[in-house]
Parts: structure tokens; sequence; C-alpha cells
């Protein structure tokens, strides 16, 4: 009920408006936003490179229906880009297609995702496509089709809790793709995504399993995205039965959240990266990550009793 309540705030124009006025909120978001600038993103990017742990970088903010807003958009990320390379960090970046421009038609939003990807690839950069709620998987899975028979240099998100998802995996596999795999964070219908967590971690569970056995056959980037301990040490374990070496093994989780473990599977030899998102717009994307997790909510009511 909590997580449903969450996520109802996270789409509620009024308090998405008002809430972020508050000092206390955003006090609290301060754990899981380095700041909304872009300086502030690589300034924890290199801070996280010295314990060995990689960095993606999102700039916060979806739902774009202005034609030139999109554009300015694009153009955000290949400045983006060309610092990263200017000041050799190596990190990737993620996108929304919604940012994009999805909204204004398949035609637009792939010609600027290519511009995106075009630079990246000049500069030998990685871009992940992030998947939205579910009116937007097909398309996203359209695109992201095109785009790695062109460019390598591209990887997707697959939402676990979604019960496609297991068909989607499979059509993408032909494409020996990069895929980020996630439980989910929108609020979907119960006719489209399991209703129960357990049903959700287990479905993970599977998913991460098959995708196990394809990155030991060298046909697959897999990326686990999961702050859920039991699940980590699953994966860990399956992965050492199938031969696969710790550095083959990589890890995603969100910035601020369970740092010692990422700094614990870094030490281990995994390939573990932090996506450390930036920007004015964290309203409703912060909102899902306290569903997601409704135990960080402890963490704002403390911020509103103590600070």
């Amino acid at each position: 009920m909590l997580r449903l309540l969450l996520l109802w705030v996270s789409g509620n124009a009024f308090l998405s408006r008002n809430l972020p006025r508050f000092r206390f909120v955003r006090s609290a978001v301060r754990r899981f936003l380095p700041g909304e600038t872009t300086e502030a993103a690589l300034s924890e990017a290199v801070r996280l490179k010295g314990s060995r742990i990689g960095s993606i970088l999102a700039l916060l903010g979806e739902d774009v229906v202005d034609p030139q807003e999109a554009l300015k958009i694009v153009d955000h990320y290949c400045e983006l880009l060309k610092e990263i390379d200017r000041q050799n960090l190596n990190l990737e970046i993620s996108v929304k297609l919604t940012q994009l421009g999805a909204d204004l038609g398949k035609d637009f939003v792939s010609t600027n995702l290519e511009s995106i990807l075009l630079l990246a690839e000049k500069l030998d950069l990685f871009v992940w496509i992030d998947m939205e709620d579910s009116s937007y998987v097909d398309v996203t899975l359209d695109i992201y089709k095109s785009a790695r028979l062109q460019h390598k240099n591209t990887g997707l998100c697959v939402q676990a809790y979604l019960y496609r998802a297991a068909d989607d995996l499979e059509g993408l596999l032909p494409f020996n793709p990069a895929i980020r795999l996630v439980k989910g964070a929108y609020a979907e219908p119960k006719e489209l995504a399991f209703p129960r967590k357990s049903d959700v971690d287990r479905n993970y569970v599977k998913l991460s399993l098959r995708l196990l056995d394809v990155v030991a056959e060298g046909n697959a980037r897999a990326a686990f995205a999961t702050h859920d301990e039991a699940i980590l040490v699953k994966i860990r374990q399956e992965a050492k039965a199938r031969g696969i070496s710790p550095n083959e093994v990589e890890f995603q989780m969100l910035y601020g959240i369970n740092r010692a473990e990422q700094e614990r599977l870094a030490a281990e030899g995994h390939n573990m990266q932090v996506v450390i998102s930036y920007g004015p717009a964290w309203f409703s994307w912060y909102m899902r990550r306290l569903a997601e997790r409704p135990a960080n909510l402890w963490f704002v009511i403390r911020k509103m009793i103590w600070d």
C-alpha cells in the first residue's frame, strides 16, 4: 500500500510542483542526488573512480512534448559526452526516450538518439537506453533493435516486474545485446505486471540465470541492477558455477544506496557501476526510488523531525 501511495505521489502534478519547496524534502534527496548540475555529477564520478567504481550519468526528466526542449536535451547529452572525453573519465550515460521526444513521433526520437549514439561511438563511450512505463515498451524495443544493428555502444533496460519480460529478453538475444536488468519502478496494472514483490524477485532471478548463460557463451553484456543482497549472492554463486570470472559480472546500483556493498563488490573484482542522476527535475524520480525501497521513507521522516 505504501509503495502504491508513493507511486501515486510521483505522478501528481500539484505535489510535484509544491513539495520540492520544503527544505526537508530537498535535504533528504541529497542522499540520492549529488546535485542538480553536470559538474556535481562529474565530481562524484571522479570520487567513485578512486574506489574502482564506474559511473553512469543520467539527466533527470521525462515526458518532453516540446520539440525545442527535446533538442536542448540532445545538445546537453552531446556536451556531456564531450566533457567526459575531455576529462578522460570513460563514463557511460543513460537516456530516456521520452526525454528525446518519443511522444513526438518515432522518427523524431530515433533521429535524436542517433545524434547521441554517433558522437558516443566517435568518442568510444557507451549509452544506455532506459525503459519507462509499459506504454513505451514496444517502441523502445523497436528503436533499440534498430540502433543496435548500427551501434554496438548501446544497451537497454529490461524490467523484471512485467509478465512479458522473458519474451522481450529472448527477442533481444539475437542482437548480441547489452542488457541492464532491473525490477521496475512504475505503477503498472496487475494485468501487466507482477503485483507481489516475491513474484518480481523470483522472475528477476529467473531472468538473471538466463542472462548468465548467455554471458558464459560470450553473446551479451549483462548488468544486474539491484540492491537486493540475497539476489546479489545468488547471481555471484551462479556465475561462479558457470565459470564466469568476477570481472565479467557487472552490477549496477543507485547513487547513495548501500555504498558499503558497492565498494565490497568492486573490491571483489566485479564491474561495479553506480547510476548518478542529476538535474532539477528530480521529484517524480525520487518518489519512485522511495517506492522501490519504502524503508528509505524513514530517512525522509528523520529529516523532517531533526533537521
